[in-house]
C-alpha cells in the first residue's frame, strides 16, 4: 500500500480468505486484500470494497456495497446474483470457467463405470462374503448423451468419446461441430436426444430457464436401462419426479452432486436408494482449487489495474 492509498481494495469473503490473501499480497503489494470469511468482517467491511471475491454473492449486504465495481465468482456458476440481475449493471461480474473440465469429467466417467457395473453391489455383496460374478458390457459400447455443451460438458464429451463411446451432446448453436461429438441436438430437443442415451450428463448452467429443465416428461424419455449424472445444479432436475422414477425402476439410477436443497436433507430418500450414489456438491473440487482460481483472479486483478477488460465476464441476461 502507497501513502495515496491502495490501487485496489478487495474483500476476500471465503472459507479460504487467508491463503487468497497471502496469494495476493506476494503478487500485488499494491492492492489491500481484506480477510472477511464470515458475515460479521463482510458487513463490516464490504463498504470499503471496489471488488469482492466470493462463491455466492451476498445479497443482504448489495445495498452497503457502494463502491463495488466488480465481483469475482470462485465457481462457475452465479445465479447467487440473479434477484440482483436488474441493479447491478455497474458491476462487472466474472467467474472461474475453464478450471473445473478435467475434474469434472474425472467424477464423470468414475461414475459412469461405478454405476455401469453396480459398484453398489460389488460393495454390498462384500460386505456380505457373497461372490457372484457376473458378466458386464463394455462402456465403448454404451452412448452417453451431455446436456449443455459449455466448456466442462465439452471436456467430458471429449473424455467419453476417449472411452470409445458414442457421444451425443445438446447446445444453443449446433451449427459449429464439437470435437468428440458424434451428435449434436439444439437445445430444444431434448426429448430427441434423450431415448439414445445410456448416461445423461447434465452439466447446463444454472438459468432462469433451466429450472426444471429435466422433469417428468424428460426423465420419461430415458431407457429403462439408462443412468443419470447431475453435475449442474440440483434444481435443473426436479428431485421429486427422479426419486419416483428411481423407486419404479423407470431409470436405472443416478449419480448426483447437486441439490435442489444442499446439504442433503437428512430425511432424503436419497441417502438410501439402492439405486443411487450421492455426493456433496464436489465433482469440481480439484485439490489445488484455490491456486487455480487465483490463476484467473491475478490475470483479472492485472487487467482491473490496467482499465483493460476482465477474463470470463459473465453475460447476466444469459447467465453465463
Amino acid at each position: 500500500m502507497t501513502s495515496q492509498g491502495p490501487a485496489l481494495t478487495i474483500v476476500l469473503n471465503h472459507s479460504a480468505a487467508e491463503s487468497y490473501a497471502r496469494l495476493i499480497g506476494e503478487r500485488f503489494p499494491q492492492v489491500r486484500a481484506i480477510v472477511a470469511p464470515d458475515s460479521a468482517r463482510l458487513e463490516r467491511y464490504i463498504g470499503e470494497a471496489d471488488a469482492l471475491l466470493a462463491f455466492r454473492f451476498p445479497v443482504e449486504v448489495f445495498n452497503q456495497a457502494k463502491k463495488l465495481r466488480w465481483f469475482q465468482c470462485t465457481g462457475a456458476g452465479v445465479d447467487s446474483i440473479f434477484p440482483l440481475r436488474e441493479r447491478v449493471g455497474h458491476i462487472t461480474v466474472t467467474n472461474a470457467r475453464g478450471i473445473h473440465g478435467d475434474i469434472i469429467a474425472d467424477y464423470v466417467m468414475a461414475g459412469a463405470t461405478m454405476l455401469h457395473w453396480d459398484f453398489r453391489r460389488f460393495l454390498r455383496e462384500q460386505a456380505e462374503r457373497k461372490w457372484n460374478p457376473r458378466y458386464v458390457a463394455p462402456l465403448a459400447e454404451r452412448t452417453l448423451g451431455v446436456v449443455g455443451l459449455g466448456s466442462i460438458g465439452t471436456t467430458i464429451a471429449r473424455r467419453a468419446k476417449s472411452a470409445a463411446m458414442t457421444v451425443v451432446g445438446s447446445k444453443r448453436d449446433i451449427s459449429v461441430p464439437v470435437n468428440g461429438v458424434d451428435q449434436l441436438f439444439a437445445s430444444d430437443a431434448l426429448q430427441d436426444l434423450l431415448p439414445l442415451c445410456d448416461f445423461v450428463v447434465v452439466a447446463v448452467p444454472g438459468t432462469a430457464e433451466t429450472v426444471g429443465l429435466i422433469g417428468a416428461a424428460e426423465i420419461g424419455r430415458m431407457r429403462r436401462e439408462a443412468f443419470l449424472i447431475n453435475i449442474a445444479r440440483g434444481n435443473v432436475v426436479v428431485e421429486a419426479e427422479l426419486i419416483k422414477a428411481l423407486r419404479a425402476g423407470a431409470i436405472a439410477g443416478a449419480m448426483l452432486d447437486v441439490f435442489e436443497r444442499e446439504p442433503l436433507p437428512q430425511d432424503s430418500p436419497l441417502w438410501d436408494l439402492p439405486n443411487v450414489i450421492a455426493t456433496p456438491h464436489m465433482a469440481g473440487s480439484a485439490a489445488n482449487y484455490t491456486e487455480r482460481v487465483f490463476s484467473i483472479l491475478a490475470e483479472n486483478i492485472e487487467r482491473f489495474l490496467k482499465g483493460e477488460a476482465l477474463k470470463n465476464i459473465v453475460d447476466l441476461r444469459r447467465g453465463y
